[in-house]
This record gives C-alpha cells, sequence and structure tokens, in this order.
C-alpha cells in the first residue's frame, strides 16, 4: 500500500503551527519551475534555504541557466520570509558515473533512483553540517518522480545524518499544476525533460 505523503505534511504543519514555531528548510531544489509552488506552500512554516545541486544537468550552459532563473525567482517571489540560496558545484562526473551501465534503462528506473540519492544525501549531509531543522528536495513535484522512492531514500538518509526529513508529495493539491501558472505568472524559463542527456534524448523521441 502506497503511503500518502501529503496527509504526513499536514500532520507536520499542523504541529509547527501548534508551537508556534518556524523551523530551518534545506529545500534542494531542481529548477525554478518546481521550486515555485514548494516556495509559496512551505514559505509560510518555514525558514528555507533553496540549496540547487544537480550534477546530472547537460550541457553546463544548461545548469547555470537554470541557477540563474532560479536566483531570479528568489528575488522576484513575495514570500513570508527570505528566501536564502546555496549554489552547489557542478559535478557532471558524479552523475556520468553512476549512470555507467544503466544508459539504457528508461527514464523513471534504477538511473533515476540513484540520482535522487545523490542529490539528497549531498543535501541532507548540508543540512547536518549547518544545523538545518529539516531537509527535503523538490523533485516529489514532477508527475515523472516517484514519491515512494524519493521519500524512502529521505527517510534512510534522515536516520543516518540525524536531521529530519519533510515528508511530502508535492504533486498533490495540485501542486504540479499551480507551478504551470506560477512558470507563466512569472516568465520562468522551463524544459520538457529533467535535465540529463538521458532524459533529453527520450523527450526528444516524444515529440
Amino acid at each position: 500500500m502506497k503511503e500518502n505523503y501529503q496527509i504526513i505534511l499536514n500532520k507536520t504543519i499542523e504541529n509547527i503551527k501548534k508551537d508556534n514555531a518556524e523551523p530551518s528548510l534545506l529545500l534542494h531544489s531542481c529548477c525554478a519551475p518546481c521550486s515555485s509552488y514548494v516556495l509559496e506552500y512551505l514559505s509560510e512554516y518555514f525558514n528555507i534555504t533553496i540549496f540547487y545541486y544537480n550534477p546530472n544537468i547537460s550541457p553546463e550552459e544548461e545548469f547555470f541557466k537554470r541557477v540563474n532563473e532560479q536566483k531570479r525567482l528568489i528575488k522576484e517571489m513575495p514570500l513570508k520570509h527570505t528566501v536564502k540560496f546555496i549554489e552547489g558545484t557542478y559535478e557532471p562526473n558524479r552523475f556520468f558515473e553512476l549512470a555507467d551501465g544503466l544508459e539504457d534503462i528508461p527514464e523513471g528506473g534504477e538511473r533515476c533512483f540513484k540520482c535522487y540519492r545523490l542529490r539528497l544525501e549531498e543535501t541532507s549531509k548540508l543540512a547536518k553540517e549547518n544545523g538545518f531543522d529539516y531537509f527535503t528536495t523538490t523533485l516529489s513535484i514532477s508527475p515523472h518522480k516517484n514519491a515512494q522512492v524519493l521519500n524512502a531514500i529521505g527517510a534512510e538518509l534522515s536516520e543516518k545524518y540525524g536531521v529530519n526529513y519533510l515528508f511530502s508529495d508535492f504533486k498533490k493539491r495540485n501542486g504540479y499544476k499551480r507551478s504551470c501558472e506560477l512558470s507563466e505568472i512569472y516568465g520562468l524559463y522551463r524544459q520538457n525533460y529533467c535535465g540529463c542527456v538521458f532524459s533529453k534524448a527520450e523527450a526528444a523521441k516524444r515529440v
């Protein structure tokens, strides 16, 4: 039976409201469009720092184009709390190492799961080093991302590093639809593929 992570998130937020707390959240973001709804939603309850760490993105120009859009969105969105930004190092070799032997697996399979883990592990380590109360990722907003696997990895890393993982499935509550609306409002640059060369090739076949 699949876990409903939106229900878990609702309970977490209710507890935060009861405690009148404003915990810190290190939010891994894959791109500005995916982060838009998550920022709108969670900034009411958390002090958020965006961590942009995505070694899967190719080519390098695409990586930095997405970086700049993320920074622009943070500046332009009217949010309750000021959102901070940490730019991760561009390390494409780490992605290609994990993808070795998995190049022909369709998007949404084991290669993607390893990529989830790479990005979430860097996020959890940084959250531990900097004393964040929670960490999570925007990745679950995509209809192409497996929220069950993402949250299972998050739970494992939470135990490993001793930082709370914010369980979530941001595609719920029409999250993906709202992210598309916000992308239109802010004129955000968005692509029809995740970011890696393999997802780009699959997207090209669908055209």
